[in-house]
């Protein structure tokens, strides 16, 4: 138990002769303009509270003062309104034992509001403070109970852990974050850009020493959004009070943010508010980066983490987006005035006729098309409901503009009902001054904070890089200002800046949970620099995936295996490359041989200059040798392209496999094709085959008259060319291979160097007969790719044959009908072997991505559990989630589907 004194603390009122600050007027006298980072505050330097000769009870701290003479800044002193002590047992509490404080600051302006602040002093004090900064305008009481932002789910807040904690209002009261009429008074505005921070620190500083009898030996200030930019402007402005720092997502350019605010209200509404956009376009914008650049870090994990090579993509992006005739035709595109807004949104606000304070001269844009979501279930903000917003606006006004508008009118104009969309935030004319005068006050962007690192300060910033309110991009231009302002290595010993990618305004498709205090605390205390961290993934949907939480320029990328939930199988990196390129391209022109679903022989040439295709029938039942198609790919990154063969996707694969889709002969949408850059060609016929001999398991499609339904076997292809298929008498699918088997294909290979590819013979379909290797049926091609000098078999059948009923073990009659097969080795498949990310296609003119890691498969979003080696070697077996089977051989996937439902057979290729 704390012993009680008997003698108080000897605090009285007394007025300071402060001078100066009428309310309402137009000049500051309460901060410097450029406020020195020297522990001093326009010559006011820091005023230690006197030493306490013994502790008081906790009740004995209601009603006492503190004289304005205590308080570093201009007041007319603090008055504890209450101290109550909360026992451990007290319904609600979950904090222990502590003593339960609240006070006032007096203005010195009479027309100027309290300052309200709260203290909470625990029973068994761990000799450390932690001071909590703000949010949003403010205006709400920091109360000290609240958890660490962003902190580990069952890490119980700071003050149940012996903190004393404390923070305040900001010396004004509203009912909302985002009412801004405060402003219109210099001393609450003082007080908001900072002020008011320093005054609470003070007084709770000094009832600490009165509470306890002694100093802490720690203290720390921990802040988000406003309160990022309270922490930085704290040790920017005063930097030996705090010993350590958190800053998440600091609004430190602070008028930046605002002007940026009035930019992007100025796009959505002016012109009749031809620049807005609705949900369902904002959304498109969101889709459309997503499916562009989600695996641009290896993984399609729904976050956009390699957010530089994304921002090359802007072009191709916002060209894919716009309405024929640039017009506003319909919710499907954006018009060139919606686009224009994307750019207000995405890009930099530039100020080259005046500066921000500390120089300063743009403002960093949000990283809409890379990741950013304004809009949709993973943020709470959006773009409002109408073309034409309200003044003052409102929340069904745009929430960018709704903050905006209010400092246009109470800090800059103070005109409550100014026409904020008349206001130039780029040449705001007669506002110049005064912009840069409020920018003074609220920003917290001095770069130099050697004075804070003198004396073993510490700090760690972390910002989302999808975030939609404060722009992470200014917060990483502080950064380098920063670095150049006291070098790399004082940066690197005291300075831990951390990106998080997916993550908004504490919001976003992944919210990192890591314990920033901890951290911290072994970083000033012990001396243990913070690393590489591991974030948990606090969204409800994904709850529980982790990252790697990597310092700024890194981002996490996926290793290529193991879960893509672990952050173990994630790297940090820095690279940054070039999205549309693609190692995969052939140097020069290049004719790529194979087939397609409808087993039709082809030929693929391929311009890298131009990026032009033609697809050339060899071989067909539907349509005439020689008929072409032909095209220009345009990149969508990670070696894919968009054709314009109805919607099919060309992928480029390691090893010289393509990948893509022709349009089809009849019925509409495209076939899937894949063709090869090299091929195996042997023309002398008896055993010359041995290369590439293997027993096999075939996947793929017959396309009867019944529809398309999938096809999967064993067989085997000889040294001699000749080949036989077998499939299981009850399942119809795959077997162990055994050359007995009855339901069977016979025939044999021989090669056209014409086509340079196999003519394919049916010679029968007798479980008696012999392989032969003259006579026979031409029923399609052979293709036998050469993928890093391994063959990858692609059957191409044209022609149906018909099966007598004793050729089969069910004694029904049945046809062998035309369609593809790819085959692979009937051999064991280990768990990893097909691990990555693929494109894929389908018969049912589908493109889409896949995802192998381990026993994890997700298809087309449908996400199932493999059993490999099942039912046979070399194959994989899906459950329920996507019921089917694939094979894997050269980096392509062949899945077949067993539900009858989805697509009877999909091919793909590994990024």
């Amino acid at each position: 138990m704390l012993r009680a004194g008997a003698t108080a603390l000897g605090l009285s009122l007394i007025l300071a002769a402060c001078g100066g600050g009428g309310g309402g007027g137009g000049g500051f006298p309460f901060l410097p303009v450029n406020p020195p980072a020297n522990g001093g505050d326009g010559g006011n330097p820091p005023v230690e509270p006197p030493p306490a000769q013994t502790a008081k009870a906790c009740a004995e701290l209601a009603g006492m003062t503190l004289a304005a003479a205590q308080i570093s800044l201009p007041t007319q002193g603090a008055t504890v309104t209450s101290a109550t002590a909360v026992a451990a047992g007290d319904a609600g509490n979950n904090y222990g034992d502590y003593c339960r404080v609240r006070g006032t600051i007096q203005p010195v302006d009479p027309n100027s509001q309290l300052i309200n602040f709260a203290l909470n002093l625990p029973e068994k004090w761990n000799q450390k403070t932690i001071h909590f900064g703000g949010g949003g305008f403010d205006g709400v009481l920091i109360d000290g109970t609240e958890v660490i932002r962003f902190g580990p789910r069952e890490k119980p807040a700071p003050l149940a852990l012996g903190y004393a904690t404390y923070g305040d209002d900001s010396g004004h009261q509203a009912s909302s974050i985002t009412d801004g009429r405060f402003a219109a008074n210099d001393e609450q505005l003082a007080n908001y850009g900072g002020q008011s921070l320093k005054k609470t620190r003070d007084v709770a500083q000094a009832l600490v020493l009165a509470r306890y009898g002694s100093k802490p030996k720690k203290a720390y200030f921990l802040g988000t959004s406003t309160g990022g930019r309270d922490a930085l402007s704290y040790i920017q402005r005063w930097p030996l009070d705090y010993d350590g720092v958190i800053a998440n997502e600091p609004a430190l350019n602070y008028t930046g943010t605002r002007l940026s605010n009035v930019a992007v209200g100025r796009a959505l509404y002016n012109n009749g508010g031809a620049g807005w956009m609705n949900l369902t376009e904002t959304l498109l914008v969101q889709r459309t980066v997503l499916q562009a650049c989600d695996k641009l870090d290896g993984a399609a994990d729904g976050i956009v983490s390699n957010v530089e090579s994304c921002r090359q993509l802007n072009t191709q992006i916002r060209a894919s987006l716009r309405c024929p005739g640039g017009a506003n035709t319909s919710d499907s595109c954006l018009s060139d005035a919606q686009l224009e807004t994307v750019d207000a949104i995405e890009s930099p606000l530039e100020f080259t006729s005046y500066s921000l304070a500390n120089g300063v001269k743009r403002a960093g844009g949000y990283n809409l098309l890379e990741g950013a979501l304004v809009a949709g279930p993973y943020t709470t903000r959006d773009l409002g409901t109408r073309k034409t917003p309200d003044n003052p606006a409102t929340s069904a006004d745009a929430n960018m503009y709704v903050t905006g508008d209010q400092w246009v009118k109470f800090f800059v104009t103070r005109a409550p009902l100014f026409p904020t969309l008349d206001f130039d935030p780029v040449n705001p004319g007669a506002y110049a001054a005064r912009v840069t005068e409020v920018s003074n006050l609220t920003d917290a962007t001095n770069p130099d904070l050697a004075p804070f690192f003198a004396h073993g300060g510490k700090l760690i910033m972390l910002h989302g890089l999808a975030d939609e309110v404060i722009s992470p991009n200014s917060t990483i231009d502080y950064y380098k200002q920063l670095i150049a302002t006291v070098g790399q290595a004082s940066v690197d010993q005291n300075v831990r800046f951390y990106t998080v990618p997916g993550m908004g305004h504490g919001t976003g498709v992944f919210i990192p949970n890591w314990d920033s205090l901890a951290a911290l605390e072994g970083w000033v205390e012990d001396g243990l620099a913070p690393a590489t961290g591991v974030a948990v993934d606090a969204v409800a949907g994904t709850y529980g995936r982790t990252r790697p939480l990597c310092q700024f320029p890194a981002w996490p990328k996926y290793r290529g295996g193991g879960s893509l939930d672990a952050a173990v199988n994630y790297s940090c990196v820095t690279e940054v490359g070039d999205p549309l390129a693609c190692p995969n391209l052939p140097a020069a022109v290049t004719t790529y041989k194979g087939g397609d679903s409808f087993g039709e022989e082809l030929s693929v040439k391929i311009d890298p200059a131009t990026m032009a295709y033609t697809v050339t029938v060899d071989a067909s039942a539907q349509r005439a040798t020689g008929t072409t198609r032909n095209g220009t790919l345009v990149s969508q990154g990670q070696c894919s392209y968009s054709s314009a063969e109805s919607g099919a996707v060309f992928s480029f694969a390691a090893g010289g496999v393509l990948q893509g889709g022709v349009s089809a002969p009849s019925g509409g949408g495209f076939a899937p094709l894949v063709a090869f850059q090299n091929t195996f060609q042997n023309a002398s016929g008896s055993n010359g085959f041995k290369p590439v001999a293997i027993i096999f398991n075939a996947v793929g499609e017959e396309m009867g008259t019944g529809g398309t339904v999938a096809f999967s076997s064993a067989g085997r292809l000889r040294n001699a060319g000749t080949f036989q298929f077998c499939r299981d008498p009850v399942t119809r699918s795959f077997m162990v291979y055994d050359q007995t088997c009855k339901d069977t294909e016979k025939g044999y290979l021989s090669y056209n160097a014409t086509q340079g590819a196999y003519d394919m013979y049916t010679t029968s379909t007798a479980k008696a007969d012999s392989a032969e290797t003259t006579g026979g049926t031409l029923t399609g091609s052979v293709v036998i790719g050469m993928v890093n000098g391994a063959p990858v078999p692609l059957y191409l059948r044209r022609v149906s044959t018909a099966v007598p009923a004793a050729d089969t073990t069910a004694n029904v009659a049945t046809t062998i009908a035309p369609g593809m097969r790819l085959l692979a080795t009937q051999a064991p498949l280990a768990s990893g072997t097909a691990d990555g990310s693929y494109a894929m296609l389908s018969v049912k003119s589908e493109s889409r991505d896949a995802t192998v890691v381990g026993s994890a498969l997700n298809l087309g979003s449908a996400a199932a559990t493999l059993t490999y080696d099942a039912p046979v070697l070399g194959v994989a077996q899906s459950d329920a989630g996507r019921p089917g089977n694939f094979i894997f051989n050269g980096g392509i996937l062949a899945f077949i589907t067993t539900d009858g439902t989805n697509a009877a057979f999909e091919l793909g290729v590994r990024h």
